[in-house]
């Protein structure tokens, strides 16, 4: 298991890229970010609904909620990025496609 500190930087350079990919995509289509104390949350106006993604620092994973699910990503050193074990997407990619289902269109990050 990595130890607390480099799952922290991984995970806030991470949370800070996806930050990053989401303001220049709410640009684009109609949601809002809000990147505050280490949690990163996307809120629809239409259909409603709202994803949290959060770094869970005990167990050294980063948790996504969305669409009433919850996913739990590990770090993969060969993708370089925490990955969602079950599928193998990326958190990028996983983000990528909730936000498409929500709005019922595809999207890219």
């Amino acid at each position: 298991m990595m130890d607390e500190q480099l799952f922290r930087k991984r995970a806030d350079d991470s949370l800070a890229a996806l930050n990053r990919a989401l303001i220049a995509l709410s640009e684009e289509v109609d949601f809002d970010v809000d990147f505050n104390a280490g949690a990163l949350s996307v809120e629809f106006e239409r259909p409603p609904g709202k994803f949290v993604v959060s770094p869970n620092t005990p167990v050294r994973q980063v948790w996504v909620s969305a669409h009433s699910k919850s996913y739990k990503l590990d770090w993969d050193i060969v993708e370089n990025a925490f990955v969602l074990a079950s599928t193998g997407q990326t958190l990028k990619e996983l983000i990528q496609e909730a936000i498409g289902k929500q709005l019922g269109e595809d999207v890219e990050l």
